[in-house]
């Protein structure tokens, strides 16, 4: 399996007592704390929940995932612009 390295980012004050309970049971107890965990889907569920308040082996847990189809499409691209006469 996988080892994930889960770093706590972003304070858990203000948000329910079960995602701060899921920090809790991932081990992690202070900011910028980094733990490592095999790559299970309890601790993937785990991480998605909490996945604003951690990064996962450097990249935040709720970044946007960069498919080859969007990485192709060049970011500048003209569209074409159709009027009504």
């Amino acid at each position: 399996m996988t080892t994930l390295k889960v770093t706590y980012r972003k304070s858990a004050i203000g948000y329910s007592r079960d995602q701060r309970a899921t920090l809790a049971a991932l081990g992690l107890k202070r900011l910028h704390q980094t733990v490592e965990h095999e790559a299970t889907p309890s601790i993937r569920g785990m991480i998605s929940k909490v996945r604003h308040l951690v990064s996962v082996d450097g990249v935040p847990a709720d970044a946007p995932q960069h498919s080859a189809a969007t990485a192709a499409a060049p970011t500048g691209a003209a569209t074409p612009v159709v009027t009504e006469k």
